[in-house]
């Protein structure tokens, strides 16, 4: 026989509660296994002074454009996510409120999606893909390479951590990334979600240093290189005004010499896929019980 404490305590004992209220001189920030985000959570900052007139309107601007309000929250997310570089707590309130949806409802939603980053992020987002076929072909090689680079030897950056001030100039969060869709030219890392295809260790190296020194590397195929700010704004659905920058934006190279080979010796040679014919669906017994 054990027993109870009034609050979780280590050993055989059936708390009463499963929790213990902070007390009014508990650090919780000290405490919290991200004290950037603790500070963000206890922050009272008015929303209005996070996102002003400008992000408000680019909010009502997204709901608009869909028949049920709460069908624009993904947008939404990377709107408030291109104003501070991550989704915090004040941007899933400011969220909630433009919907009518409750905090829990938008935060469901954040945690869920990737892409949806909970620690400010840094200037740059470096992707790689570590999945199958990428880390066959080096892609592993490629991520640990920046950790130590991006990080020290004993010290490696982890997953989805900075290098230097997040959102200052020439800083870098690094994070290994499930599959980028580009297969075919593994091993592949996104900036800011842009390709740079047929990667290794060194060209990555090359990469990250340029990025760190102000510059912008062209992507192998796709839009210009922008910060993470600007591409969560276009993903959110705002592009440049001025025509010949978004026409550059959004008539970039999308497809690579390897993308369209197959393609082309198909052509070449005269195959084509075999037609298809509609055939009829099997007919299933009913089931014991069930009504013809």
């Amino acid at each position: 026989m054990t027993s109870s404490t009034a609050t979780p305590e280590p050993g055989p004992h059936a708390a009463k509660t499963t929790h213990a209220a902070a007390g009014g001189d508990t650090d919780v920030v000290a405490i919290a296994p991200d004290s950037a985000v603790a500070e963000g959570i206890l922050a009272d900052t008015p929303l209005d002074e996070i996102f002003g007139a400008d992000t408000e309107a680019k909010a009502k601007d997204l709901i608009a454009r869909y028949p049920m309000s709460r069908s624009a929250l993904l947008p939404l997310l990377h709107l408030v996510q291109s104003v501070q570089g991550y989704v915090s707590q004040e941007g899933i309130a400011f969220c909630a409120r433009q919907l009518d949806l409750s905090d829990a409802e938008v935060s469901a939603v954040a945690t869920f999606y990737t892409m949806y980053k909970r620690r400010p992020c840094g200037e740059h987002l470096v992707s790689v893909c570590t999945n199958t076929l990428c880390a066959a072909m080096g892609g592993e090689a490629i991520y640990k390479k920046l950790q130590t680079h991006l990080g020290s030897e004993d010290a490696p950056l982890g997953q989805e951590e900075t290098a230097g001030t997040p959102g200052e100039p020439g800083s870098i969060t690094l994070e290994h990334a499930e599959c980028l869709a580009a297969c075919d030219l593994a091993p592949v890392l996104q900036v800011n979600y842009e390709y740079f295809d047929n990667q290794t260790p060194e060209k990555a190296v090359a990469l990250v240093d340029a990025l760190q020194a102000g510059k912008k590397p062209a992507p192998t195929r796709g839009a210009p290189l922008s910060d993470f700010k600007g591409a969560e704004l276009q993903l959110a659905g705002f592009f440049p005004e001025d025509e010949a920058t978004y026409r550059g934006d959004v008539d970039g190279p999308s497809q690579a010499v390897e993308t369209l080979r197959g393609a082309q010796i198909a052509n070449e040679r005269g195959w084509t896929a075999p037609a298809t014919q509609d055939v009829p669906l099997p007919v299933l017994p009913a089931k014991e019980g069930e009504k013809k």
